[in-house]
C-alpha cells in the first residue's frame, strides 16, 4: 500500500484486524524484513509497518533527518492511516524512534505498551583509535577527497557504505545522539528482546535499558544476533504472544 505524507510517497503494510500494532523497522531493513512478526500477529491484530522515509519503497526525506524528524513522521503516519492506540514494536533504529516518541509530551496517540528489539540508542564508549580515524577522514576529505573516499569504502560500516549521501548524513546524526538520558522517561509497560550475541547493539545495551526503563523486562535469546527475532523465532513468538495478550 502507498500513502502521501507531506507530499512524499510512503509504502507500508497494513494487515489484520483487532488491537493495533505499529512496527518500526531497523536501519536498511524495510518492513518486509519483518514478515515473521507481521504474519504471526496479523492473525489477531491490525499490524501496520511503514517503510520509513529513505528505506524500501518510500522516498528519501528532503534533507538529512534527525531521529526527532522520524518521530514527527511517525505521528503524521499514524494519523493518516487511522492508528489511535497502537502497541509499538521497534527493532534497532526503530527502537531509537520509539524511545524519542515516548518522551514527547501531549502525544496525539495513546500507547499502551512498547516492545524494543535489539534497540539502538545507547552511544558506545569510544576510545582514541575511533577519534584518530574520524579526524583523519575529515582531514583527507578536505585535502585529498579521492583518498578520503577510498578510506570510507574500506573502513566505514556496511550501513554507511550502502546508504546514499543524504542517508549517510542521517545515520551520522542518529549515531551522534545518546538517548540514555531519555530511558527513565518511558512510563508504559516495556518488553526488551535481545540477542545474546548481538554485535550491532550489544547485550549490555539491553541490560542498561532494563535498568533505566521503569518496570521493564529483558528477555535474552540464546545464540541469537542482531536479528534475534529471526534467529530464535519460536521463543520470540511465544514471548510476543504472552506480552501482547
Amino acid at each position: 500500500m502507498e500513502i502521501q505524507i507531506d507530499g512524499r510517497c510512503v509504502r507500508y503494510i497494513d494487515e489484520g484486524q483487532g488491537p493495533e500494532v505499529l512496527l518500526l523497522h531497523g536501519w536498511g531493513a524495510p518492513a518486509q524484513t519483518y514478515r515473521l512478526i507481521i504474519d504471526h500477529l496479523s492473525s489477531r491484530c491490525r499490524v501496520v509497518a511503514p517503510d520509513l522515509p529513505g528505506f524500501g519503497g518510500s522516498q528519501e526525506p528532503p534533507e538529512p533527518w534527525t531521529v526527532d524528524n522520524y518521530v514527527d513522521f511517525t505521528l503524521k503516519f499514524c494519523k493518516a492511516v487511522g492508528l489511535t492506540s497502537p502497541i509499538l514494536i521497534g527493532h534497532s533504529y526503530g527502537g531509537r524512534i520509539i524511545i524519542k516518541l515516548m518522551n514527547r509530551p501531549n502525544l496525539s496517540i495513546s500507547v499502551p505498551k512498547i516492545i524494543l528489539m535489539d534497540a539502538a540508542g545507547i552511544r558506545p564508549a569510544r576510545g582514541p583509535k575511533y577519534y584518530i580515524k574520524v579526524y583523519s577522514y575529515k582531514a583527507l576529505r578536505r585535502l585529498l577527497p579521492p583518498l578520503a573516499e577510498k578510506m570510507r569504502r574500506k573502513t566505514g560500516s556496511s550501513d554507511y557504505r550502502n546508504a546514499s549521501p543524504l542517508m549517510r548524513r542521517t545515520l551520522v546524526l542518529a549515531l551522534n545522539e545518546d538517548l540514555t538520558p531519555l530511558l527513565s522517561g518511558i512510563s508504559v509497560s516495556t518488553l526488551l528482546i535481545w540477542g545474546e550475541n548481538d554485535t550491532a547493539t550489544p547485550l549490555p545495551d539491553g541490560q542498561t535499558m532494563e535498568k533505566l526503563i521503569p518496570g521493564s523486562g529483558l528477555v535474552v535469546l540464546k545464540n541469537a544476533g542482531h536479528f534475534s527475532f529471526s534467529d530464535r523465532w519460536g521463543q520470540c513468538s511465544r514471548v510476543l504472544d504472552a506480552f501482547i495478550d
